[in-house]
């Protein structure tokens, strides 16, 4: 059960925070791309201060599960440590859970959450966030490049905790209409594999976010049909699609497009809808507070960020190109 204990958003992360950057699932490929993180949180003026087993390797895996959730207890309890920033995605997050929630529950309930970014198989651990009434921030791992649209949005939403209305001008329309709801989901297959467990993602009154990579068409069929018969997406108010890269349409028994099966899918919840957003495992993509109230109007093709107390004065930030 979710602790009542409200909706809680991060502060934004000033210069001279630091950030710790770890590996919660599968490792990196060199000290190359822990070097590249370093620059990277340098250069919004945060201090990089990166996990005991950040370079680990173990299997698929960045070190064994004891290590890799060390790493995360010690940045949560670590009261000199004010983000926590991974590193990359990958698999095994999800075996963390169980000693992770447990360290969440002993949490002060009035201590401010601190900034969990990340996405792809991060999804658990935003999923674990949300558990906790804590806001979360999908956006890059810290060991890619971030491109001058990219950096944008995750400055606006990170750093200086803004309000932002964003346009995506090339999304595809799947059903029109207008919805605000707090934004939950993230990879589609972490999303599915979470149905049955405690930290099941609850998309009730939620803007559903998906994406997904290197997953056949029917597989993410096959996915988003357990979301479907599970009752998971019951109650949604939205869907905002991100890519679903490297996804193959083509399988020896034939053919059917994502665009079919995500359209199948927005005419049974009868919801607002857009598909090709940018979220997901592309190079540009909008960072989004997990957690936190948006509103979609997907005729218009726009999502407009809500924050509380934190007015939004700026003119509209990154448009999908």
């Amino acid at each position: 059960m979710t602790r009542d204990r409200g909706l809680r958003e991060p502060a934004p992360l000033p210069p001279g925070a630091r950030v710790a950057l770890l590996s919660p699932s599968g490792p990196l490929n060199g000290p190359h791309e822990l070097e590249r993180a370093l620059s990277t949180v340098e250069s919004f003026g945060w201090v990089p201060v990166p996990g005991a087993h950040a370079l680990a390797r173990s299997g698929y895996f960045a070190g064994d599960d004891a290590a890799r959730a060390a790493d995360l207890v010690r940045a949560i309890e670590d009261d000199d440590i004010h983000g926590i920033w991974c590193l990359r995605g990958g698999y095994g997050a999800a075996r963390l859970l169980p000693v992770l929630d447990d360290v969440l529950r002993q949490t002060p309930p009035d201590l401010p959450p601190k900034p969990l970014i990340g996405f792809s198989d991060i999804t658990a651990l935003h999923a674990l966030w949300q558990q906790h009434g804590w806001v979360s921030f999908h956006g890059p791992v810290a060991r890619g490049q971030l491109s001058a649209f990219s950096r944008e949005a995750f400055r606006t939403i990170v750093a200086q905790g803004r309000e932002a209305s964003w346009v995506a001008e090339s999304a595809s329309v799947l059903s029109p209409g207008r919805a605000t709801g707090r934004l939950a989901g993230g990879n589609l297959a972490l999303v599915a594999s979470l149905v049955g467990t405690p930290w099941a993602c609850r998309f009730d009154g939620a803007l559903v976010v998906l994406e997904d990579v290197g997953e056949a068409t029917y597989r993410l069929d096959r996915m988003l049909t357990q979301l479907l018969l599970s009752g998971a997406l019951d109650g949604c108010v939205g869907l905002v699609l991100g890519h679903f890269t490297d996804c193959p349409d083509t399988t020896a028994d034939g053919t059917r497009s994502i665009e079919a099966v995500v359209q199948e899918v927005a005419d049974r919840l009868e919801v607002p809808a857009l598909l090709g957003v940018p979220i997901g495992h592309i190079e540009e993509q909008w960072t989004l507070p997990f957690g936190a109230m948006a509103t979609l109007d997907a005729e218009a093709r726009t999502l407009h960020v809500h924050r509380h107390d934190r007015p939004f004065t700026g003119s509209p930030t990154p448009s999908a190109r």
